[in-house]
């Protein structure tokens, strides 16, 4: 009761503390970027013009649309957020204009004869390159009746919104580029730059003719320069530049040896086997069909082919890895075959299970006599190209059809028997039908088995711990420097400028640590938290092989520099700019050293020659026998018949010029079809930067980085 009564004659000190936990909670959120009781978001991905992106729906869509495709996942997220970005644009300028997209245009771009590019690239057979309809249709009897499934469903809403998007987009560009025009003053103009021809001899004095150190740089060198080319190396958000060392992880003579012996160990057995199929599936092997002699590699190309069947050659070495072949079969295969077959595509575990059953049936029914190919090809193939024809597939050679399929007709197929053939579209029964002998070349049927020449366990350990090491000696990049100084097996690589979403660091490509640090050097780390220029990283981030399960290399970052939006500083891009700095002080030096002479006293200088460039057009980047130089180009337009122009610093070299051709330009003699090239180059760039331009005139708040 004592403890009541002083808080009641106290309330104002509970009240203080309950403001000060709030407050300390609501610190906490804004400091961790998560939920408050403001309402910031702590699932908020991205604020586009005021959409606000959940990092939870964008999972979810990522996860429909590729849940199943093995395309590379930082790719596709980039590629999600962009159809975000434009999603929201589009449909914002769409309301602006009155632009829109109609039921029955929709239904005509899914379903109709004039299909979005997003569903032609989607619904493509392989084996006909076109689109396939007959999927097209199972889909709309599937939405029309209500029966498509959930997941499906799903995936169409989110498709039907990009079909949209790019509408939109088509019909925006498609308006912007109807307004281009070109009035025929400024045609009469463009005609004549592109007709003009010009001829001028020259001579190229090669930097190197001056020695490096005959030049000293300033800051101020760097800053002019900088400041000459400001739009090429104007910044528009935040980069960093990250050092790092990485740390290979190679096999030893002990690892190699100890791999030689597990094949060695093996081969008793494999000889034996009557399963070869189980056998290299539990030895990381694989059974290759139809192999001729010129695709195998010298160290066995002429032994299988007169090895008897069931024998084993190897241990070898092929493409990093130690190998035993055995030799299963060997025949002569035909030039051409002919055959036919029934598919049932599938597309699911559901969808396979029930396809298996049912080819299996089909085969039975033609083995026992109760059915003809033909008539079951007609009610069953899922294949229209040939259903109507029993199957038929006419004539085909070698390598015209997908391997699995080829290699049974070609190897395992004779006239008469009935072959269940799996490939991508589905699973086949098919029978050859017929065969031609021309070249009479053999082929082989091998099983393998392989250990790849991996650093073993104890290796990877030993070289990650000597990483460890360097982490916890050389905290700071400048002792990390004066290491790596000390070990020439070692070299600390710097990172091209990288921005908060980048998810690949230099020589080392990208992937998952290579994301990993982006994030710790942007402060997106939840374990370390942002670090300070000079600072190593107390992580060291482990690269895999993709598919693999050893580590090749593990990598000690630090972070090198961080450059604010806008015009970078000389320290952040000083290695980047220094040779071209150099050579714009070297072609000063040059230039003073020849000004006013002529070409041929100029040659005889530098022990060089007067060269010719002729026929030299103001519409092209490119000078015959010189190369891209936009200076030398310009001062030759600028230039009258037997004038020579002053130095000129190009990107090669130094450039003295003297014209010695230059004919009056003719104006285009018609205009129309000139007003239609120069529309079209217009056009071109139009498409090329309409989202860009809608992009840089947009709120965009991205916060990807956060999460992924």
């Amino acid at each position: 009761m004592a403890l009541i009564s002083k808080i009641r004659n106290n309330s104002w000190l509970l009240v203080v503390l309950l403001a000060l936990g709030l407050g300390g909670f609501v610190l906490m959120d804004m400091v961790s970027g998560q939920q408050s009781v403001f309402g910031s978001g702590r699932t908020r991905l991205a604020d586009i013009d005021g959409r606000k992106v959940d990092v939870n729906e964008f999972n979810r869509v990522d996860q429909i649309l590729y849940g199943n495709s093995g395309a590379d996942v930082y790719a596709r997220r980039d590629y999600l957020f962009n159809f975000y970005v434009e999603e929201t644009l589009l449909q914002e300028e769409a309301e602006e204009i009155g632009l829109g997209v109609s039921k029955e245009e929709l239904v005509d771009l899914q379903f109709g004869v004039n299909l979005s590019p997003i569903i032609q690239q989607r619904f493509v057979n392989p084996n006909t390159g076109q689109v396939d309809r007959n999927i097209l249709n199972q889909y709309r009897t599937a939405i029309q009746n209500g029966t498509l499934d959930p997941q499906l469903r799903q995936f169409w809403a989110i498709q039907e919104k990009e079909i949209i998007t790019d509408a939109l987009k088509r019909k925006l560009t498609t308006m912007l580029t109807k307004a281009v025009y070109t009035p025929n003053w400024q045609l009469e103009m463009l005609g004549e730059e592109q007709a003009q021809k010009v001829d001028f001899a020259y001579v190229q004095v090669p930097y190197d003719v001056v020695d490096n150190s005959e030049v000293t740089l300033t800051d101020e060198d760097f800053e002019n320069y900088l400041e000459a080319h400001k739009a090429k190396y104007w910044q528009d958000e935040e980069t960093r530049r990250v050092a790092y060392v990485a740390f290979e992880v190679v096999p030893t003579p002990e690892d190699s040896a100890a791999l030689r012996k597990t094949i060695d160990d093996l081969i008793p057995a494999f000889a034996e086997t009557e399963d070869d199929s189980l056998f290299v599936e539990n030895n990381y092997g694989y059974i290759e069909t139809n192999v001729k002699k010129e695709q195998l590699p010298p160290v066995i190309a002429d032994t299988v082919f007169v090895a008897p069947i069931g024998s084993v050659i190897g241990p070898y070495i092929d493409q990093g890895e130690y190998r035993a072949v055995k030799v299963l079969d060997r025949k002569v295969v035909p030039d051409s075959v002919r055959a036919r077959h029934i598919l049932k595509r599938v597309e699911g575990s559901q969808q396979l299970a029930q396809a298996q059953r049912t080819i299996d049936s089909l085969k039975n029914l033609i083995e026992t006599g109760q059915a003809t190919f033909d008539s079951l090809a007609a009610a069953f193939s899922d294949d229209p190209s040939n259903a109507g024809k029993g199957g038929d597939l006419g004539w085909f050679g070698e390598g015209m059809m997908v391997k699995p399929f080829n290699d049974a007709c070609f190897f395992e197929g004779e006239p008469g028997k009935l072959m269940v053939v799996y490939t991508q579209f589905g699973i086949h029964l098919v029978e050859v039908t017929d065969r031609k002998f021309i070249n009479n070349t053999e082929a082989v049927k091998l099983a393998y088995i392989t250990q790849p020449i991996v650093p073993s366990e104890e290796t990877q350990s030993r070289v990650r711990n000597e990483a460890l090491d360097f982490v916890e000696q050389y905290p700071t990049l400048e002792a990390l420097r004066a290491a790596v100084a000390e070990r020439p097996d070692l070299t600390l690589e710097v990172s091209p400028p990288l921005t908060a979403n980048d998810y690949s660091v230099g020589a080392l490509g990208s992937g998952p640590a290579a994301r990993e640090i982006v994030r710790w050097a942007f402060g997106y780390d939840p374990n370390t938290g942002e670090p300070d220029v000079g600072e190593v990283s107390p992580n060291i981030y482990t690269f895999q092989p993709e598919g693999a399960y050893y580590v090749e290399k593990f990598v000690v970052a630090a972070l090198q520099a961080v450059q604010e939006p806008g015009l970078p500083s000389v320290d952040y891009i000083r290695d980047e700019i220094e040779p071209l700095v150099l050579n714009e002080k070297k072609g000063a030096i040059i230039s003073e050293q020849i000004k006013g002479k002529e070409l041929e006293a100029i040659a005889a200088q530098y022990e060089l020659s007067v060269d010719t460039a002729q026929n030299v057009n103001f519409g092209s980047s490119v000078i015959p026998g010189i190369g891209t130089e936009p200076r030398v180009l310009g001062w030759a337009f600028v230039l009258d018949q037997g004038q020579q122009s002053d130095p000129i610093t190009g990107n090669n070299g130094v450039y003295v010029i003297k014209i010695t051709f230059k004919p009056a330009p003719t104006p285009p003699a018609n205009l129309a079809i000139f007003r239609q090239t120069a529309a079209l180059s217009a056009r071109s760039w139009i498409q090329a930067r309409v989202m860009d331009a809608l992009k840089e005139l947009a709120d965009i708040e991205d916060y990807r980085a956060k999460f992924f």
